[in-house]
């Protein structure tokens, strides 16, 4: 970022709602929302835009204990499966496969709110949840913390794409110039982490980071595994954070199938844009 002239302070907030509000009051330029939430802040007038799909793959899963006899979602009807928050994209990520299985909530399953981590484990320990929608780095903590689980997810889903980076319209017609550094620097960094020459260095930049996940070597690699095979594109000739208009399409309508969106979007492709892709993966 320092080389494309910027000046970056992250911030954590929890949950795509909060990164859209936080979008929207112009107390970030930035954020990286799921693309679920970020068409549902669409429907209520809310002019942001998914500007880099940092996960081209699906990062969430349908968990379950490796031991329960469930094998597919189906069978998952009338339990209560836990999520990290209730307005994360991974609410919308499972909602979307249980409806394409006629399944409603609250009628055939119920979403509750447990945390990630530590407290996912409880909710499983103690009866709360039968399953749990998490991400790639959530299986690997769960297995680490002894709560092994195996993914249910049908492979269909795997082009519902998880979280990316995004902006007001008003601040990328304002700044053309910041959003082709920004991703631009994004492009730099994931092509430095996907050597295998800088694996050192990207794991004692994971520990400056978020220093509880390397403290286990062995447990750190094996998440940098999932998380950067998670990353790459479908078609690789595209371009780091490009973004297929088919798989918009296929989230928009689970949306409105769930009824998580109440009418289809007028614009779904003023949802997204690939303006910048060439600028950013030019070498």
């Amino acid at each position: 970022f320092q080389a494309e002239g910027l000046t970056v302070r992250s911030e954590a907030v929890n949950g795509s709602g909060p990164v859209l509000q936080a979008l929207a009051s112009g107390q970030a330029q930035f954020g990286r929302p799921g693309p679920g939430p970020l068409l549902r802040a669409r429907a209520r007038g809310v002019d942001v835009v998914f500007l880099y799909n940092s996960l081209p793959r699906s990062s969430f899963g349908i968990l379950v204990r490796t031991g329960s006899s469930y094998r597919t979602p189906d069978q998952l009807r009338g339990k209560v499966i836990g999520v990290g928050t209730a307005d994360g994209a991974e609410v919308g990520f499972a909602r979307a496969i249980l409806n394409d299985l006629n399944m409603q909530e609250p009628r055939d399953y119920r979403f509750i709110p447990v945390g990630d981590g530590g407290p996912a484990v409880a909710g499983f320990m103690r009866g709360d949840i039968e399953a749990y929608v998490g991400s790639t780095a959530d299986a690997a903590i769960l297995n680490f913390r002894g709560m092994a689980v195996r993914d249910i997810t049908p492979e269909r889903y795997q082009t519902f794409f998880g979280n990316g980076y995004a902006a007001m319209g008003s601040f990328i017609n304002a700044n053309p110039q910041g959003v082709e550094g920004f991703g631009r620097a994004l492009v730099r960094a994931t092509r430095f982490t996907h050597d295998p020459a800088n694996r050192d260095r990207v794991l004692r930049h994971l520990a400056a980071g978020n220093p509880q996940e390397i403290e286990d070597r062995r447990f750190a690699n094996a998440l940098l595994d999932q998380v950067l095979e998670k990353g790459k594109p479908h078609d690789p000739s595209k371009g780091w954070g490009w973004q297929d208009p088919a798989h918009w399409r296929a989230w928009h309508e689970s949306l409105v199938q769930s009824k998580e969106l109440d009418a289809p979007l007028p614009n779904i492709e003023a949802a997204y844009t690939n303006r910048f892709v060439e600028a950013w993966n030019r070498t």
